[in-house]
C-alpha cells in the first residue's frame, strides 16, 4: 500500500458516509453487539443441556432477534428514513442472511480450531461468537447503506 494515497482513500470513505451516519451506527452497533452476543450466549447457555451443539441454534434465534432489534435503531437513529418499514425489514434481512449463513458456517470452524490450539475447550463457542461478530461490522454498514435504508428514489424516504 503505498501510504500517500491514505488521505486520499480516508477522504473517499467519509465523503460516503454523510454527516455522523457512521458514528450514529458504530453507537447503534456498540448496543446492537451487546444485546446480540448477550442472547447468543444466554440462548447458548439456556439450551447447552438440551441441545448438542447448542451454540448454532442459540446463533440462529440470536440472529433473527437482533436483526429486528438493529433494523429499528437503524432505521430511526442512523439512516433516519420513514415508512417502509416491512421491505426495509425485509433488505435488512437480507443484508443479514449473508452474516448468517456466514456464522452458521464459520461459527463450527473456529469453535474447533479454538478448542485444539486453545486451553478454552468450554469457552469455546462463546469466544467463537464474539470473532464472528466483529467481522460482519462493516460488510453490514455498507449493506445497509446502500440497500436497506437506501435513499435513491422510489425506494425510501430519509427525513
Amino acid at each position: 500500500m503505498n501510504f500517500n494515497q491514505f488521505p486520499h482513500m480516508l477522504h473517499k470513505l467519509r465523503s460516503a458516509v454523510p454527516g455522523n451516519q457512521l458514528l450514529r451506527y458504530l453507537l447503534v452497533g456498540v448496543w446492537n453487539t451487546l444485546f446480540g452476543y448477550l442472547c447468543f450466549a444466554g440462548l447458548t447457555a439456556l439450551l447447552a443441556s438440551r441441545i448438542p451443539e447448542s451454540y448454532l441454534a442459540a446463533s440462529l434465534l440470536s440472529n433473527f432477534l437482533n436483526i429486528s432489534v438493529s433494523f429499528l435503531g437503524y432505521k430511526w437513529f442512523v439512516f433516519r428514513t420513514r415508512g417502509n418499514y416491512l421491505r426495509e425489514w425485509l433488505r435488512c434481512l437480507g443484508v443479514y442472511s449473508v452474516s448468517i449463513v456466514f456464522s452458521l458456517l464459520a461459527l463450527p470452524v473456529v469453535v474447533v480450531l479454538l478448542r485444539r490450539h486453545t486451553a478454552f475447550a468450554t469457552q469455546a463457542p462463546y469466544i467463537a461468537g464474539a470473532i464472528i461478530i466483529g467481522l460482519g461490522v462493516f460488510f453490514s454498514f455498507f449493506g445497509h447503506k446502500r440497500f436497506s435504508f437506501s435513499t435513491r428514489p422510489g425506494i425510501s424516504g430519509s427525513r
